[in-house]
């Protein structure tokens, strides 16, 4: 099998080519130098030079805040981007896997998000993923829609390496602790995603690492996990980080279709969170 991952040099672009190349499946990683998703032609032209069997789309405009005052490239990114994308699948007949966010729903209330709840974004980056998701369903048959949350990897920017980066310099934090989710490891989601897409057990699943936390109870474990007990960790909520995008409080998502289809559910978010931490930090 071979396939084409864009956004390679993001956290789970990366992580999806390592556990590719793994297990012996060829992986064409691209980056906006190689594909820009945002011109149909370089993506016509790049995927079906590939010959590739499926096209993971990693690659998405993921500065939530900045969203709100760059809504067109957002939307050009995360909506046409993945229309281009998608475009071509369909052409060539091939499968695509696009992720998508918790973001999609409204935040509200405390029951689990279920794959085909109704869609009501809360920000600018919520609607363009949206508008992504719609544009793969409308196109295509042999998709898979993977909402995932919270994510972190070795590879880019994330919430675990901002905490310890602040703990060391201020020895103290203050975080959210009304809204409520579960962290994903990139490289638990890699072993899924390619699991996946190597079925034609096609439709959209939420995949996120097992159990829910707050970011205050995140940031305990985190700060704990790295023996770095003697940061203070003091609990807020939402109003006291005012954000130009809302952040949706319910982020917990029910992922029981992953069993159901045959999938392994990812390991614990705590489990997650000590391997990860073995990976950045010095021994």
């Amino acid at each position: 099998m071979k396939v084409l991952v864009t956004g390679v040099k993001g956290q789970l672009g990366y992580d999806v080519v390592k556990e590719c190349e793994k297990r012996g499946i060829e992986a064409i990683g691209v980056d906006v130098e190689e594909m820009d998703i945002t011109d149909a032609a370089a993506c016509e032209r790049v995927i079906t030079e590939a010959k590739a069997d499926a096209v993971i789309h990693c690659a998405a405009y993921t500065a939530v805040d900045a969203a709100e005052d760059n809504e067109d490239l957002c939307r050009k990114v995360n909506a046409e981007g993945t229309r281009n994308i998608a475009e071509v699948c369909r052409k060539l007949d091939i499968k695509m896997m696009y992720f998508s966010t918790d973001y999609v729903f409204n935040g509200q209330g405390e029951r689990p998000w279920e794959p085909d709840d109704p869609r009501e974004p809360l920000n600018v980056y919520g609607q363009t993923k949206y508008e992504g998701e719609l544009a793969v369903q409308e196109l295509l048959e042999k998709y898979f829609i993977v909402r995932i949350a919270w994510v972190f990897g070795v590879n880019g920017k994330n919430f675990i390496k901002t905490m310890l980066r602040l703990g060391r310099e201020r020895g103290a934090v203050s975080v959210v602790d009304d809204q409520i989710g579960s962290p994903t490891y990139t490289y638990d989601l890699a072993r899924l995603v390619v699991d996946m897409i190597q079925t034609d057990r096609y439709g959209i699943y939420h995949a996120t690492n097992e159990g829910l936390c707050s970011w205050y109870e995140f940031a305990c474990q985190i700060f704990k996990a790295a023996g770095m007990n003697q940061v203070k960790v003091t609990p807020v909520d939402s109003t006291a980080f005012p954000a130009k995008a809302k952040r949706p409080h319910n982020s917990r998502m029910d992922k029981s279709k992953l069993a159901e289809n045959g999938f392994e559910p990812l390991p614990s978010w705590e489990d997650a969170l000590e391997r990860y931490l073995k990976e950045i930090l010095p021994a």
